[in-house]
């Protein structure tokens, strides 16, 4: 897996709580989801494409990279950057076609 499908994968994945109203796209909610709740997907699907990238690496090297504080707090800044197209479609796109 090369880092451009990893850096297309997250950007898929990061765009995924914006989209529906169903909780992990399983549990449907009868209100709604609330911000707090998008978020807390947001985490957990970042989680998962860490676990991703660790079983890619682990693959293409054999071994993994031990990685300190500072790499998570990037990744998931360079995560939440990923995940501002479905931000805009969600809370303006949106919002301006229900005008």
């Amino acid at each position: 897996m090369s880092a451009l499908m990893l850096i297309l994968m997250a950007f898929v994945v990061a765009n995924l709580p914006w989209l529906t109203e169903r909780l992990f796209f399983v549990i449907p909610l009868s209100q709604g989801k609330p911000f707090w709740l998008r978020l807390v997907e947001l985490i957990v699907f970042y989680l998962v494409s860490l676990l991703v990238a660790v079983w890619a690496e682990m693959q293409f090297s054999g071994d993994v990279h031990p990685q300190e504080w500072e790499f998570f707090v990037t990744t998931f800044c360079a995560y939440l950057v990923l995940a501002v197209p479905g931000v805009v479609y969600r809370y303006q796109w949106l919002a301006l076609n229900t005008k």
